[in-house]
């Protein structure tokens, strides 16, 4: 007779703490096979596809020549002005962030009449990754410098050349001051980009500076300076803006600057050529073009430019930098300090310039007068 209490089976009882603690185990699991396809994903994700192969039997057909490095690689690179073999003065040119041989400033804005009378051969060439020329999964601060080295003997420039650059090409030019000062014979860096990170900049000044810059540049360079396998990520995500010069955000450019590139538009009538401007800086893909370049522009430097010595002491070599006072994608504010810094510096500032200014009517002409210094 029951005496209205419930029994409990030990049988039952049993089963439901069996069932619990199994279902407790099985959702731990779950959740780590998650975790583990989530960090197999994220992994994945950061992972940069393989550069587009160049020239024959099934690479991206080759429309320029090459020289070939100690190490394999080839230089792609474009040759004008007057003959080297009758040229009295011979320049290396290095593009700027996101461009190609052919965005050379001097090809748009000095005289055909001007180079000719002034004598001067320019080779432009492309930076590893970008255009033709192969990437350099190795490449540092200074392996760019020596490339250029190579460059200048298999074309046979002489024992000295004059190296100009523009941007993060500029960028390039510190490097070959300190890297290959030897083989120079004169340098000119026209807005070349900064790193905030170089030690002997003021952090006063730096701080202003980065602080100044649009909210998706601070982040981009943060991520390219201190987590670099990040960068193609971050600028290939759609969630939020990646860097503005890759974004082609409008806000970075100044007045001037959308002058020029509106008169730039206007002169190049030849549809081959606006073409290759548009196609060749990412012929070979984003990453060992404009991500890498990103990474070792803004990365960490073996050396500050500011404690160069002047390479020309002994000689009759200078080295220029030219800004636009307007520029609004590498601050005048900091060129203004390390020219102040490096008083062998010869320092030329454009009123209202922008960042392009060098690509405007006549610039070109100025800077090369100035660099082979030559009285108006």
């Amino acid at each position: 007779m029951s005496d209205g209490k419930k029994s409990h089976s030990p049988t039952s009882s049993h089963a439901r703490k069996y069932k619990l603690d199994f279902s407790s185990g099985v959702l731990k699991i779950l959740l780590l096979v998650l975790f583990a396809e989530f960090c197999a994903w994220a992994y994945q994700t950061t992972l940069p596809p393989p550069p587009r192969k160049l020239g024959s039997p099934d690479g991206l057909p080759l429309t320029s020549p090459r020289i070939q490095l100690r190490d394999g690689r080839h230089l792609s690179y474009k040759e004008y002005g007057v003959p080297k073999d009758v040229a009295r003065s011979k320049i290396v040119y290095v593009h700027c962030f996101d461009c190609s041989k052919y965005q050379d400033p001097f090809a748009f804005s000095a005289s055909p009449a001007v180079i000719e009378e002034l004598g001067v051969y320019i080779v432009a060439l492309d930076r590893p990754g970008y255009g033709e020329s192969d990437p350099d999964p190795k490449r540092t601060v200074k392996s760019l410098a020596i490339d250029i080295e190579e460059l200048a003997d298999e074309l046979n420039l002489g024992e000295r050349f004059y190296v100009a650059g523009y941007s993060m090409g500029g960028e390039v030019i510190w490097s070959c001051l300190k890297y290959i000062p030897h083989r120079l014979q004169g340098a000119v860096l026209i807005s070349p980009a900064v790193n905030y990170w170089w030690r002997n900049l003021p952090s006063n000044l730096t701080n202003e500076a980065y602080s100044r810059q649009l909210q998706q540049d601070q982040w981009s360079l943060r991520v390219a300076h201190y987590l670099p396998w990040l960068t193609y990520w971050w600028n290939t995500q759609s969630w939020f803006p990646g860097f503005s010069v890759i974004t082609q955000n409008p806000a970075v450019f100044s007045p001037a600057d959308i002058e020029v590139a509106a008169k730039l538009n206007a002169m190049i009538t030849d549809s081959n050529l606006a073409e290759l401007m548009k196609t060749q800086p990412r012929l070979q893909g984003e990453f060992e073009s404009i991500h890498r370049d990103m990474n070792i522009g803004w990365g960490k430097w073996q050396f500050d430019p500011l404690d160069l010595g002047n390479p020309f002491q002994k000689s009759n070599g200078s080295v220029h930098l030219w800004m636009g006072d307007d520029d609004r994608i590498v601050p005048v504010t900091l060129q203004r300090y390390i020219a102040q810094q490096l008083g062998w510096i010869k320092y030329h500032e454009v009123v209202g310039g922008g960042h392009t200014f060098a690509f405007a009517d006549g610039v070109g002409n100025d800077i090369l007068k100035a660099l082979l210094k030559v009285k108006e």
